[in-house]
């Protein structure tokens, strides 16, 4: 559970900046233009929400350890999309939030 924080707090503390830029602000920009209204009203509410209303609600999908690095992926609830924000996070304190598929 503290991993699960650390890494949902990198995705915030990444959002618009050069390091969301290919990793949390990319998921987001992504799924707004692709993703119906319906979608976004059913599951937030409304037909755009902020990109921090789409943080809070993203779902641990999985969780693994490798080599002493830990990779978290955190998807959109609703089983929509198979692009996930990865979030590794290495033995020497550094943590690396990206965009993959």
């Amino acid at each position: 559970m503290v991993r699960e924080a650390l890494a949902r707090n990198a995705i915030k503390r990444s959002l618009g900046t050069e390091a969301g830029k290919d990793g949390i602000d990319l998921f987001i920009d992504h799924h707004l233009e692709e993703l119906s209204e319906s979608y976004w009203l059913e599951y937030f509410g409304t037909a755009r929400p902020e990109a921090s209303t789409i943080i809070e609600a993203l779902i641990l999908k999985y969780s693994d350890e490798d080599d002493e690095v830990e990779m978290l992926d955190f998807t959109l609830p609703g089983d929509v999309t198979n692009y996930v924000v990865c979030v590794r996070l290495e033995p020497n304190g550094e943590v690396h939030v990206s965009m993959e598929s």
